[in-house]
């Protein structure tokens, strides 16, 4: 992987429009990944239990599900798909890789890698094609042991009602709608920029979109301000050029679906401060201007809905108390930011906040030590870490008798 990345980096650019820059890193770094996983391949240790029962000797092992369904979405597909096929391999499981219709060539070339590699024959598998012709197929399989899923929030129900009928177990990575909340004592500087990666970055296509900007009410025209004077010179254009920083929108109905959320903020009485137009690049491509919103309040579908795009709503709070009503004033919980240099402040946001990731003073930044998932409507279970490789194991319990004589067979031990 490591050696093949420069080729499944331009694969993936070409297919979904992300920054040559962007996926390039991110690539790359998927080989780490492996190398985590791999390594952690024989450290799942079982425990032996000390037990109230008398004359047994009582421990755990951990066992392999099985067969492992992954289904990805286009944002992201390489990198997605690694988080869970990682950590399923390293369990001693099989995959069926499903990727989006959108995005399938780069997940295509990668499976490649797994033949040069040395793998088995159907170890790793891709399947591609529409979810109901595949996706769900899949899900019900009887062999199918575990589903493993990143997309949009209805995808998701979806197949955690077709894994319910035969009691799989899954792994859902949903929507989100992040506050990144801004306190009048921050730097006010690095703010801007956190703010920036947190919504612009990947032209807002991330699960993990701070797209809900919370700015404390005394400094909120003065930060505004700043934000806008900062994204009025973002170059948009060609995504394999390494100096553009606004790819365009990888698929034409997600286009479709960003304009029609812009129209619905403008309707709702939202003040468009910036962008709110769609942008015609020469080379042609379907962008979307980098778009904020003032004026929003929290009860509006712009700032309720995820809107998977360029846009963002800004909200003001007054203090600690207001901010945190407002950040978790959602159905989603998957990650959040909180800019502030007050120890105490900070420590309050992170328990109180109702997200599975809170960033203290950055923003979108993942490792493959560090779990990652959703509270609410934002998914179940995490990717990352120890806890993945969890996910894609049995625990069974073993219980040896040491009593040379059986108890009375009429009375539960």
């Amino acid at each position: 992987m490591a050696e093949h990345a420069p080729h499944l980096a331009e694969i993936e650019m070409r297919d979904n429009g992300k920054l040559a820059a962007e996926v390039t890193m991110q690539v790359r770094y998927l080989a780490d990944y492996i190398h985590y996983y791999a390594g952690l391949a024989d450290k799942v240790e079982s425990h032996v239990i000390p037990t109230d029962k008398p004359g047994v000797f009582t421990y755990t092992k951990y066992e392999a599900k099985g067969v492992i369904a992954i289904i990805t979405p286009w944002n992201s597909p390489l990198a997605l798909t690694t988080w869970k096929l990682a950590p399923a391999l390293a369990a001693g499981c099989t995959v069926v890789i499903k990727p989006s219709e959108f995005t399938s060539a780069s997940m295509i070339e990668m499976a490649k890698l797994f033949t040069l590699a040395g793998f088995p024959p159907g170890v790793v598998n891709v399947v591609t094609g529409f979810g109901h012709e595949v996706g769900e197929p899949l899900v019900t399989h009887r062999d199918v042991a575990h589903i493993g899923f990143t997309g949009g929030e209805a995808s998701g129900q979806k197949i955690y009602e077709l894994a319910a009928r035969s009691f799989k177990t899954v792994t859902l990575e949903l929507g989100g709608k992040s506050p990144n909340i801004v306190f009048d004592d921050a730097n006010l500087e690095q703010a801007v920029k956190g703010v920036v990666s947190g919504i612009f970055a990947a032209s807002g296509q991330t699960c993990i979109a701070g797209s809900r900007l919370l700015v404390q009410d005394s400094i909120h025209d003065v930060f505004v301000e700043r934000l806008v004077e900062f994204m009025r010179g973002a170059k948009m254009g060609d995504p394999a050029r390494m100096e553009t920083q606004i790819a365009p929108i990888a698929t034409r109905p997600q286009f479709d679906k960003i304009m029609g959320y812009i129209e619905i903020a403008k309707a709702e009485g939202a003040r468009c401060a910036l962008g709110g137009k769609a942008w015609h690049a020469p080379s042609g491509g379907a962008f979307v201007e980098p778009t904020i919103f003032t004026g929003v309040r929290n009860s509006m579908r712009i700032a309720q809905e995820e809107v998977f795009g360029p846009v963002l709503c800004v909200i003001p709070f007054k203090d600690e108390s207001e901010a945190i009503a407002i950040a978790n004033d959602v159905n989603y919980g998957l990650a959040s930011g909180v800019w502030t240099q007050s120890l105490h402040r900070a420590m309050l946001m992170t328990d109180k906040i109702k997200a599975g990731t809170v960033w203290v003073n950055n923003y979108r930044a993942t490792s493959f030590t560090s779990p990652f998932g959703g509270y609410k409507r934002s998914g179940i279970g995490r990717e990352s870490g120890v806890d993945a490789i969890k996910e894609y194991l049995h625990t069974k319990c073993v219980w040896l008798s040491t009593d040379l004589n059986v108890a009375n067979p009429f009375i539960r031990r």
